[in-house]
């Protein structure tokens, strides 16, 4: 019945800001989860939550800055994975399938959120959404490639290159599995067959 159970109790409970800001962007990234969902409008979004448009404008300026909160916990997220790897890891090409690993592992588990990485949540929304992920993917190829040069094999006539090269086609991998994923409507997983992919990619 209307007015009863946990729901209900939580939308009597006033919300502090914080949490009314993480209940908007978990609502949001649920929103992206469905397949084949189109671009999700702050009207669908303040009904979603039983609110109106003014209350969520309240807590973000726009919808841009709702994706940027997303887009933020991507980057928190991941990066503090990664940075944990490199400092663990010293193998370091152990350390590159690593890193890939808990990328697309990330993916996998956040549908949503893998939407916005690829950028299919992003068409039509702020371009300075879709650059911001472009970097994330930069930094993601800048550390494989830091580690791949210092385990580059020393015969190699330029081992700065060939980092570099192996970096970009890891880092292409990643971002094809992760489209994959969101364009099969999230039934082709990121990480099917992942071990042997990256033992032919890192060799």
């Amino acid at each position: 019945m209307p007015g009863h159970g946990p729901a209900a109790a939580t939308a009597r409970r006033r919300l502090k800001p914080g949490e009314r800001r993480l209940q908007i962007l978990q609502t949001l990234a649920a929103m992206l989860e469905q397949p084949g969902s189109e671009r999700i409008t702050t009207a669908a979004l303040a009904a979603r939550l039983s609110l109106s448009e003014a209350a969520l404008y309240r807590h973000f300026a726009s919808k841009a800055q709702m994706f940027e909160g997303l887009i933020e916990f991507i980057e928190h997220s991941v990066f503090t994975l990664t940075q944990q790897i490199c400092e663990r890891e010293a193998e370091p090409r152990l350390r590159a399938q690593r890193i890939v690993a808990v990328l697309l592992q990330f993916g996998e588990r956040n549908p949503g959120m893998t939407r916005v990485m690829v950028g299919d949540a992003l068409v039509h929304e702020h371009e300075r959404l879709q650059q911001r992920m472009n970097q994330f993917f930069d930094r993601i190829e800048s550390q494989l490639r830091i580690g791949l040069r210092e385990g580059a094999d020393p015969t190699l006539a330029m081992p700065t290159v060939d980092a570099q090269v192996r970096a970009s086609a890891l880092t292409a991998f990643a971002v094809g599995r992760l489209q994959r994923f969101a364009r099969s409507g999230f039934r082709r997983v990121p990480t099917e067959h992942l071990e042997a992919a990256l033992q032919l990619l890192v060799v």
